[in-house]
């Protein structure tokens, strides 16, 4: 029997888990339909982790980010979550890129970057807009690296211009354009995730060599 599809979703939120956190709120959404199609799933906050910015698999020094690129391997969907910061991603958003980039040279059994063969999404959440250039920063980088990105998988809740109720307060979920990104996001990378199940990229053409 075929084990079950493996989500990751990475909350690059400033806070650590002891902290609420609007990101996680929205992910949760996610985790009802990965429920629906019967994929695990696993949460974790960088916050938490010991990781210091910069282009490397192991920087050393108790440098916490293999265990972390361990469980991405392990994982066929990876969503990542960041809160908007002056219209950009956070900063701890930008050290996951750099550290994935660090494994950019990685291959697989066939040649191809170790990343092939996995889907992508994005959950944003922030009281001002930048969502758009937030997930085109991240989901095009994720692209660069190897990770396909199915249509429609940025799923994200933008307060009101200037100081205001952050999306928990607000019940960001009661939005129908949020509810449709979360949908679209859940069931498009489950789609995708399940064909290259079954259908991964061929080889030709697509190794490092």
């Amino acid at each position: 029997m075929m084990s079950k599809l493996k989500a990751l979703f990475i909350n690059t939120s400033l806070k650590k888990s002891e902290e609420p956190s609007n990101t996680q709120a929205l992910w949760e959404e996610v985790e009802k339909i990965y429920d629906k199609k019967e994929v695990e799933y696993e949460s974790l906050r960088l916050a938490d982790y010991h990781i210091p910015p910069g282009i490397s698999a192991d920087l050393g020094g108790g440098d916490e980010w293999p265990q972390v690129l361990e469980k991405i391997k392990a994982s066929d969907i990876l969503i990542v979550g960041s809160p908007i910061w002056l219209g950009q991603q956070s900063s701890i958003a930008t050290t996951l890129i750099e550290r994935l980039n660090g494994s950019g040279s990685e291959t697989n059994e066939k040649g191809q970057p170790i990343f092939y063969n996995k889907v992508a999404g994005i959950v944003i959440t922030g009281n001002e807009d930048g969502a758009k250039k937030v997930a085109e920063s991240i989901l095009y980088r994720l692209a660069a690296l190897g990770f396909t990105i199915p249509p429609n998988v940025d799923a994200y809740w933008v307060g009101e211009a200037g100081p205001g109720p952050s999306y928990m307060e607000a019940e960001g979920i009661q939005n129908d354009f949020t509810k449709s990104r979360v949908k679209m996001l859940g069931y498009n990378t489950t789609h995708l995730a399940e064909i290259y199940r079954n259908h991964p990229i061929p080889a030709e053409g697509n190794t490092t060599e």
